[in-house]
Formats: C-alpha cells, sequence, structure tokens
C-alpha cells in the first residue's frame, strides 16, 4: 500500500515540478510579450501582470496541495526514523517556498495590483515581484532536487 502512496506521491511532486517550470519559462515569457505574438498593442504591461497573476492564482491551489502532501508523506517517514539528508531539507524548502509564494508573495502582489497601472513602477513592487521570482526557482529547485532523490530511494528499494 505504500508503494502505491509513494508512487502517487511522486507524480504530484513530478506535476507540481512540471508546473513550476512550464509557469516559468513558457507562460510567463508568452504572456508578457502577448503583443509580439498578437502584432498589435492590445495589452500593456499591467494588464498583462494582471493576466499573470490571474494564471498564478489558480496555480496555487495545485501548490497548496502539494505542499500538504510534502508535509504529510515526509512527516510519516520522520515519525518512523527514517530521515535522508537530502530529502528533508529539500521537502523543508519546497513547502516553505510554496508557502511564501500563495500565502505572501501572490496576496502582495495582488493588494500592489489594486492600487492601479501606476504600481508598475513603484520600487517595491518591483523588489517584491524580484523576490518571488528568486522564491519560484528555488522552488522549482527543491522540488527538482525531492523528486530526484524520492525516485533515487524507490528505485534503490
Amino acid at each position: 500500500m505504500l508503494r502505491w502512496i509513494d508512487i502517487t506521491y511522486m507524480m504530484l511532486l513530478g506535476v507540481t515540478l512540471g508546473l513550476v517550470v512550464t509557469l516559468g519559462a513558457f507562460v510567463a515569457p508568452v504572456v508578457f510579450h502577448a503583443n509580439s505574438y498578437i502584432g498589435e498593442n492590445l495589452l500593456n504591461h499591467f494588464q498583462m501582470g494582471l493576466v499573470m497573476t490571474a494564471i498564478f492564482v489558480k496555480s496555487n491551489y495545485l501548490l497548496n496541495t502539494t505542499a500538504i502532501a510534502i508535509i504529510v508523506r515526509e512527516s510519516y517517514d520522520y515519525k518512523r526514523f527514517i530521515r535522508d539528508r537530502i530529502v528533508l531539507p529539500s521537502a523543508a524548502t519546497a513547502v516553505l517556498m510554496i508557502f511564501l509564494f500563495t500565502l505572501y508573495y501572490t496576496k502582495q502582489i495582488v493588494a500592489f495590483q489594486a492600487k492601479g497601472s501606476s504600481v508598475i513602477n513603484d520600487p517595491l513592487f518591483q523588489s517584491l515581484h524580484k523576490a518571488s521570482e528568486i522564491d519560484f526557482g528555488l522552488l522549482g529547485f527543491s522540488l527538482l532536487l525531492l523528486l530526484g532523490r524520492r525516485l533515487y530511494l524507490q528505485c534503490k528499494g
């Protein structure tokens, strides 16, 4: 039974890693360069940010579900004294990055956007946005480490 739980858990990690890579490497560049694909200036930078934020708000449901799954699965192993020097830090980092992104950065960015289009020139908004990008990159890296180590441990026996 635990094997099927592990397989489902690793699939969830893989799907979430795929989401992070897709949003960061494909969706964001396309959304923020939409006018070059359309050929007209239909959206300004602020409106593109609103579209991107809406996508991130929807993706936060999967991210939070993954964080809860990581907490439950890794706590189970920790309680059974099955501890790994790579799994525990990467799991903790992934959970921290997920909750920082979904519960702090997304909410702060939405609050800034509610103030209007002039907010994109605010240095505080720009530093918050840059920090959220760094957080998202660390999230992807920690998920990659966690998934890779879990796959290795599963194959090892």
